[in-house]
């Protein structure tokens, strides 16, 4: 597993190792108290690196952090899960960012990347997004994407409060990637920043 590389951002590899850089950046908007999603505290994070790297030995999971590439700097950690080679399809998700990185171009190049490898190295036929109910902000931000809203899963998992979450399910399939490409790198052209036609391997 390698690292996917954007203009200014980098998807690397999750290490074990990172521990303090993502409390580090989950401090900035104290994010481990959102109640829609899991985001690692200084008493959660080595469960939080534990569960992704077992994930990745098993084969099931992709997890990396965000980086920006000029300053090496951790802001946040998303990845590939639910991985079925079988099948070709595979859901993004776990993606948190520090909350200055929020609403930037960040989120929309680290999709371009990760949508990129999905369809076009993995050969996917379908790449899924799941939110919980309640989080508006990322339900826009996921429509924005260009992916397809397919229907709400009740009770699709207990957060760490007991809550029982209904979750809004998302997908984009391989006949739609063509069209959700090129408006992705419209986006990111807007930004007045060149994109490369498809993201690099590497360190």
């Amino acid at each position: 597993m390698e690292a996917l590389l954007g203009q200014r951002i980098r998807l690397r590899p999750l290490l074990a190792s990172d521990a303090d850089a993502l409390v580090e950046a989950a401090a900035d908007g104290e994010l481990w108290n959102l109640p829609f999603t899991v985001v690692p505290s200084a008493a959660t994070v080595q469960h939080y690196i534990r569960v992704a790297l077992e994930g990745q030995a098993a084969g099931t999971v992709m997890p990396f952090v965000t980086e920006i590439r000029e300053t090496n700097q951790v802001i946040g950690s998303t990845r590939f899960w639910k991985i079925d080679r079988q099948n070709r399809k595979l859901e993004i998700g776990s993606t948190w960012l520090a909350a200055s990185w929020q609403g930037t171009y960040v989120n929309t190049e680290a999709k371009f990347l990760m949508l990129c490898y999905a369809f076009e190295v993995l050969a996917c036929v379908r790449v899924q997004f799941t939110t919980d109910e309640i989080n508006e902000k990322s339900r826009r931000a996921i429509l924005r994407l260009g992916a397809k809203q397919e229907g709400i899963v009740r009770h699709e998992r207990i957060m760490p409060d007991g809550r029982k979450r209904n979750s809004v399910r998302f997908s984009i399939i391989d006949d739609e990637w063509p069209d959700v490409r090129r408006n992705l790198e419209e986006k990111l052209l807007n930004t007045k920043e060149s994109i490369s036609s498809i993201p690099r391997l590497g360190s």
